[in-house]
């Protein structure tokens, strides 16, 4: 599948300017793509207001987002890949999102076979059995889990 983060990025966007609010990312200024003004950023990383009234030719695809914007009284063309935008939110109350750093998400390698996937179901014993074909299992539902859902943070 392809990365939902810029749809997350679209959507929260899209979610801060309808309800009147500044949204500002912040961005991984050591992704080799990333071009934004070097002498703003501090550890690595830059805060930006994506307002609509702060930057103009603003587009965000699947793959890039890009602006121009002033600083300093100097206008500059702001790019960077969707994937270097760690976190967006409102200025005014915080309301957003961060998010992971895709080495950090966890999803089995290629090489994974049926066999090397355990699966635990709380309210069942049975085991799946052995004849199941790879075709079958990719198109096989998965069952959610049971109990609360929790939301981690990964800074």
């Amino acid at each position: 599948m392809t990365p939902n983060q810029p749809y997350l990025l679209r959507a929260f966007f899209d979610w801060i300017v309808d309800n009147d609010m500044t949204p500002y990312i912040v961005v991984d200024a050591t992704n080799a793509l990333t071009e934004v003004p070097q002498e703003f950023v501090k550890d690595g990383q830059i805060v930006l207001n994506v307002s609509p009234s702060a930057c103009v030719n603003f587009g965000l695809d699947l793959e890039f987002l890009s602006f121009q914007a002033r600083f300093g009284g100097q206008p500059r063309q702001i790019r960077m890949p969707c994937q270097a935008v760690m976190a967006i939110y409102a200025r005014e109350n915080g309301a957003g999102t961060v998010f992971a750093v895709e080495e950090e998400l966890t999803e089995p390698s290629a090489g994974t076979s049926l066999e090397d996937v355990q699966v635990s179901d709380d309210t069942s014993s049975s085991k799946p059995s052995a004849d199941v074909n790879e075709a079958d299992a990719d198109s096989a539902p998965v069952p959610p889990k049971k109990g609360k859902p929790n939301l981690k943070i990964i800074k």
